[in-house]
């Protein structure tokens, strides 16, 4: 099946040799994790809006240049990774956002958008920075929950991933994330 998955166990094996320093093991693993990059940052930029010049390559680009920067991580396995290049996507949309704003701050408000989880009204659209500074509010009161939400939305990860990666289970991440889901639409409605 194209575009699927590699194996786990497969990119877990050269996150381990990319951290002893073995520079093929890099190269392979961009090979090997390439087009779920690409999938999850066409997935982050469909809530930009029209014109907005990022595509889906740039970001993978920019946030594996930060993950290569992240020399003292001591990867444990694919969802780890998946977990911090999502964190990287949110970073790289977050500052462009940031600069936009600065720039345009005395012209007009800029709007970046971001759609988040379909409601049964339709999908809620917010402004990036707010979510930004919701998910930093949810941190601060529900750390785990956050993560949650980071891992699950900005990283596209299965619950059973969240749950590996982060040693609870499964039960407990469905529970973090509907808590997370509901505290995140009260907090992004009175953004608005």
């Amino acid at each position: 099946m194209a575009g699927a998955a590699p194996p786990t166990d497969e990119v877990t094996a050269l996150l381990h040799a990319w951290r002893r320093g073995d520079p093929a093991a890099r190269d392979a693993l961009v090979e090997r994790v390439y087009s779920r990059l690409k999938r999850l940052a066409s997935a982050q930029l469909r809530g930009e809006r029209a014109g907005v010049s990022l595509q889906p390559t740039d970001l993978v680009h920019e946030s594996f240049l930060r993950l290569v920067d992240q020399t003292r991580v001591d990867w444990r396995d694919r969802a780890h990774f998946f977990g911090l290049a999502a964190t990287m996507m949110r970073r790289v949309l977050v500052d462009r956002a940031r600069r936009r704003k600065r720039k345009k701050r005395d012209v007009e408000e800029v709007r970046t958008t971001i759609t988040v989880a379909a409601e049964p009204s339709g999908p809620a659209v917010h402004d990036l920075l707010d979510l930004d500074r919701a998910l930093a509010r949810l941190e601060e009161e529900a750390p785990r929950a956050a993560r949650v939400v980071e891992l699950r939305y900005f990283a596209g990860l299965e619950i059973a991933e969240v749950a590996e990666l982060l040693e609870v289970s499964p039960a407990t991440v469905s529970r973090d994330w509907e808590f997370a889901r509901a505290w995140m639409k009260v907090e992004l409605d009175g953004a608005r």
